[in-house]
């Protein structure tokens, strides 16, 4: 049996180092003239109420103008660019469009004729992934004849790395993005996300490391300049080469063991062939999961600031993403309350499956699908419901309060402007440069 090519390349020079890495792993070899062909980015997150720290966090413009460059070259003129971004307000359309324009698609669409599409505005269709797994997906890219996956090199807080077949997420709709997020302790979400790729056309992925994330996925990591690209037909391979070069072996990874089991490939990469660059030398260890207390019962940097009267357990799998980031923005209201006074015997409980811990005063349940596994839990003193999917801010700063806990709801209503507080670590350093995220015509 053939081995699976993947390319390893330094990012050196524009146009210049992705053609390397495609040519390389024989990435576009045999593509049909009239393919119809869809690239799928990393826009994970996307505001417009400030300059988004986009290093290491969504695909660089820089790879996406080089591969459709690339594409047109072999005359490929039917290509869309297409995410589905997850945004503070549910329905919003205009930060897609806000994110499409400013990296430069529209530049794009003007030189090489492109589509560019949130696929929230466009169809889906039901697809069996097998074992009972059905989701649904954009119609757009599962009718097309392949698919350009351009996921960011970097680690995720719950399925240790997002590359390749995480990327593929984005094409799901909101249900079945929830539906990944299960409570079945086999069905959880590495299974879900292992499956991702199973049904898709052709896919040749190239994973962007110009920028990579530790603490990842989302702009409260630690962002490097990395410059490596990743790339091969093989959207497991690549997964497998790109999980080594963040630190960690394909058997550390639990969605890949699934995928790897399911199409009977093995673990120790040895029906993979690297080329380019080795492993070893462009390997570097990036941490994924955001430290906590041994007893899971607080993040290790409240516990530092000696904060008492509070327990905040580790999120889990069943964690969506929406809660997601109204808990990061609820750590750092809870950091800047704390005055030194411990708080009255406080609880906090995410995702799906917590439980409260009997004996505590106060159990706030954080959205909805918490708040409807333990609403009738006879363990709960006095309960503090913050209900809606995703919750609103209002809610959360009353709830906090009624819990004694007197956060600044200021950090709440400037919500989207998080990132860009977060952005002023990278100010002034020259790797971090603005020019990988636009398309000049």
């Amino acid at each position: 049996m053939s081995k699976s090519i993947v390319s390893i390349v330094r990012y050196e020079k524009p146009a210049e180092s992705v053609k390397k890495a495609v040519e390389l792993s024989c990435g576009l070899d045999n593509l049909p003239l009239n393919a119809r062909v869809f690239i799928k980015p990393n826009i994970v997150f996307w505001t417009r109420q400030t300059i988004f720290p986009k290093w290491g966090v969504i695909t660089t413009s820089r790879v996406v103008e080089d591969m459709v460059a690339l594409l047109a070259e072999r005359g490929i003129n039917d290509i869309t660019i297409g995410e589905g971004s997850v945004h503070m307000k549910p329905g919003d359309t205009k930060t897609p469009e806000h994110a499409f324009e400013y990296l430069g698609y529209g530049n794009l669409k003007k030189r090489y004729g492109i589509k560019y599409i949130n696929v929230f505005k466009r169809p889906f269709e039901k697809v069996n992934l097998g074992d009972g797994v059905t989701l649904n997906f954009n119609t757009d890219i599962m009718q097309s004849d392949l698919v350009v996956d351009l996921p960011v090199l970097k680690t995720h807080a719950q399925t240790v790395v997002s590359l390749g077949i995480k990327n593929l997420k984005g094409t799901i709709d909101i249900p079945s993005r929830k539906k990944c997020h299960s409570t079945d302790p086999v069905k959880d979400l590495h299974f879900m996300v292992s499956k991702l790729a199973n049904k898709m056309p052709p896919i040749f992925t190239l994973i962007d490391g110009i920028y990579t994330n530790e603490l990842g996925p989302s702009y409260d990591g630690r962002l490097r300049r990395s410059n490596i690209l990743v790339a091969s037909k093989d959207i497991l391979s690549a997964d497998m080469v790109g999980a080594g070069l963040l630190g960690y072996k394909p058997t550390e990874v639990p969605y890949l063991v699934h995928a790897a089991r399911a199409h009977g490939r093995p673990m120790d990469l040895s029906d993979i062939e690297v080329v380019g660059e080795s492993m070893e030398s462009a390997a570097s260890f990036h941490k994924y999961a955001f430290p906590y207390t041994d007893d899971e019962s607080l993040p290790l940097p409240l516990e530092k600031m000696g904060i008492r009267g509070l327990s905040y357990k580790k999120y889990d799998l069943t964690l969506c993403t929406y809660c997601s980031i109204m808990n990061g923005a609820l750590l750092t209201a809870i950091a800047k309350a704390w005055d030194g006074k411990p708080w009255d015997d406080v609880e906090i409980l995410t995702g799906k499956i917590m439980k409260p811990t009997p004996g505590k005063k106060k159990t706030i349940l954080l959205g909805q699908c918490i708040y409807d596994a333990n609403k009738d839990n006879p363990d709960i003193q006095e309960m503090i419901p913050i209900k809606g999917c995703p919750p609103q801010s209002k809610t959360v700063v009353k709830a906090l309060h009624q819990a004694g806990i007197d956060i600044d709801p200021a950090v709440f209503e400037n919500i989207e402007k998080l990132p860009g507080v977060l952005m002023k670590r990278y100010k002034d350093k020259p790797d971090f440069d603005e020019s990988f995220f636009k398309v000049d015509l």
